[in-house]
């Protein structure tokens, strides 16, 4: 445990290092100079959350409660979650005897940080001189629980809840390497690698602090969530069924695990289990959005689009409730609810998440209506929020898919005959989002002998093993493990990917296995799966790069929020399969979204051919299959091709120069 890797912090910038000087001063009781020099750092940093609390804090130890309480409400507006905010404000509430809004603003602060001991202890008291006394003896309870933890463990939980998460990590770890084992430190590790996505670490530690504590019910859900998150549906539900054999009214274990149901494509059950949710919590807006998802999901569409409207009807700033209609392509909002999705966006209070949401949805809608000006700037903004909050960065793909040339060559093919598991049953269809790749899916999955499945992480799930547990960027282990590995280990990940896929298939002889950033590893696949089908999904650059521009994934996907990365993913994509279909020749069928529009016949039979499968007429009725689909096409691929949306991209050429420049000489680029 001691050795595991999750984040090195950032180094330290000027503001930080005075805000700790002024920390400093306001520990040393010099308040007029800790005000004095917090708000001229203000006007540096308006929107700063340490700087607006040391004014905060300063203004009430020199007895200046109204001006105090008056920067609070400010800060409230700019950080309305932070816990820190809301147990200041009681503490001045506090101090003016106003008993009631102390006891609220205490509440507010333990709700979102449960490790603040002194606002526990505060209602403690403040509890039992109003007469609360079962409230009373809560707090004390999490005051003395709190109290039988290492400091460290409590201010690095408290950190972490504050979003102080690399600082949080830094205490929880020195802690460890110093006294070793300890549960909630181990858990509270976990959880920072589960928020900074080092998934194997936190799963890891989970596993490692359960054999400690197997009673451990909060910690037991920690696990099942790293699970889900790993796309590991199936152990995820076995351990949510322990925690619901234990607790089956518990709301959170309940929705988790029809989340679960959805992963492994019980969808049905899903919304079952959703309705069931509802039932005891009817205005519970992130439900009503998870039942219309599982609903959009089974082709439901009517239904679906009743529960999204449930779901802002029930939090009117809910951003992803406005983004899944138009995320439907087929839906048109009404004059008022693009009046409501304008005021909201407007709003100075929304939430960043809800903003950039409502952005995307905002340009779909303005886009329907011809109005492409102003769609343009809603997509342009929505894309800058989100890459804001991103830390994606375009060069060690690039820098993979180079290794992958020079690792993955012909006579490294050559080399190694008969390799992997013979097994013929996966079809691969890969290439970038947007690019056509469900409507392939759907064509394929018409067939009475096909399955489709969904985006199965399964690929990626053995890349991340090969990576190994401390990933250097600049010099990684994979592709280049590659070259060591005996034939028994690809035969092994062969034969694991097709038992492990086993959860999402029934009878038929054959699936599909839709995840598109498999593109990067079609020589994986080809050494564990040699008798496998690969389709690259391929789509006309300029139309391909702005329908990736203007969508908004609910997770990955990263490099579509900014042009140059867009345009720089897309001139690697279209490298790394020239030199796919150079060193593995005929492995990989190439498949143009414009030449299905244009010929869907000739390019089913085409496809149908490559992959040993004989014509059926119901593949060219693709759009009457009925199946789960996940996917941003999900309607568009029930309804018979159309040829409309091939172009569509022109309407916004005006914007769209830049990414035509840094596209050009990229394949059949306009």
């Amino acid at each position: 445990m001691s050795g595991s890797r999750l984040s090195e912090p950032p180094a330290r910038s000027r503001i930080e290092t005075e805000v700790l000087r002024l920390r400093a001063l306001l520990a040393k009781g010099e308040l007029a100079e800790t005000l004095e020099g917090a708000q001229s750092l203000l006007q540096e940093v308006p929107e700063n959350r340490d700087v607006w609390y040391l004014i905060a804090v300063a203004q009430r130890y020199l007895q200046r409660i109204p001006e105090a309480l008056a920067t609070l409400a400010r800060f409230e507006q700019l950080h309305p979650l932070y816990s820190r905010l809301f147990q200041e404000r009681g503490h001045c509430y506090a101090a003016l005897r106003e008993a009631g809004a102390a006891i609220e603003a205490y509440e507010r602060a333990v709700n979102i940080n449960p490790a603040l001991p002194a606002s526990w202890n505060s209602l403690r008291i403040l509890y039992d001189v109003t007469g609360r006394k079962a409230q009373s003896e809560n707090a004390a309870a999490h005051v003395a629980t709190l109290s039988t933890l290492p400091e460290e463990i409590v201010t690095a939980n408290s950190m972490f809840a504050d979003g102080e998460v690399y600082a949080a990590e830094q205490i929880v770890r020195r802690y460890l390497l110093k006294h070793g084992d300890h549960v909630e430190g181990m858990r509270l590790l976990a959880r920072i690698g589960m928020k900074l996505e080092v998934l194997d670490d936190a799963e890891l530690l989970l596993e490692s602090a359960l054999a400690l504590a197997p009673d451990y019910r909060a910690m037991r859900y920690d696990y099942a969530l790293t699970l889900l998150q790993r796309h590991k549906h199936v152990p995820a539900m076995a351990e949510l069924e322990k925690l619901l054999a234990s607790d089956p009214g518990n709301r959170a274990f309940k929705i988790t695990y029809a989340t679960a149901c959805v992963g492994v494509g019980k969808t049905e059950e899903a919304v079952e289990r959703y309705r069931a949710i509802l039932a005891e919590t009817p205005e519970a807006a992130d439900i009503h959005l998870s039942m219309a998802h599982a609903l959009k999901t089974l082709g439901r569409q009517d239904e679906a689009v009743q529960s999204y409207h449930a779901a802002y009807a029930a939090r009117p700033s809910f951003g992803d409730a406005y983004w899944s209609l138009a995320n439907l392509k087929t839906y048109r909002f009404s004059d008022e609810e693009l009046g409501q999705m304008r005021e909201q966006e407007g709003s100075a209070e929304i939430r960043s998440e809800d903003r950039y949401h409502l952005c995307f949805g905002l340009g779909k809608a303005l886009e329907d209506r011809g109005e492409f000006a102003e769609s343009f700037a809603y997509y342009e903004r929505g894309n800058a929020l989100k890459k804001a909050e991103t830390r994606f960065k375009i060069e060690p793909i690039e820098r993979n898919a180079r290794l992958q040339a020079r690792i993955c060559t012909r006579e490294f093919f050559e080399a190694r005959p008969g390799y992997g598991c013979p097994d013929p049953d996966p079809i691969f269809i890969v290439g970038l989002p947007r690019s056509g790749s469900t409507l392939l899916e759907q064509i394929l999955a018409s067939h009475s002998k096909v399955e489709g499945t969904h985006e199965l992480p399964d690929i990626l799930r053995f890349v991340s093993e090969l990576q190994g547990r401390e990933p250097d960027d600049s010099d990684p282990r994979y592709p280049q493990v590659l070259r060591e590995l005996p034939p028994c280990e690809f035969a092994r990940m062969g034969e694991k990917y097709l038992a492990d896929t086993r959860i999402y298939r029934t009878s038929k002889a054959r699936f599909i296995d839709k995840m598109p950033n498999n593109f990067r590893h079609v020589g994986l696949i080809h050494l564990i799966l040699p008798n496998a089908k690969i389709i690259d999904a391929r789509r006309e650059p300029m139309a391909c790069c702005f329908s990736n521009f203007k969508q908004l994934f609910a997770a990955g996907q990263e490099f579509t929020y900014g042009i140059e990365d867009i345009a720089r993913y897309y001139r690697s994509y279209v490298e790394l399969m020239g030199h796919w279909d150079d060193v593995l020749p005929g492995k990989v069928l190439q498949v143009q979204y414009e030449q299905v529009v244009e010929d869907l016949q000739g390019e089913v039979r085409r496809i149908l051919d490559f992959c040993g499968l004989d014509f059926e007429p119901a593949c060219l009725e693709f759009y009457k299959t009925e199946r789960s689909i996940r996917t941003a096409s999900s309607e568009q691929v029930r309804q018979p091709i159309f040829k409309s949306g091939v172009d569509q991209w022109r309407s916004y050429e005006t914007w769209l120069e830049p990414l035509k420049r840094a596209l050009a000489g990229s394949d059949s680029s306009a």
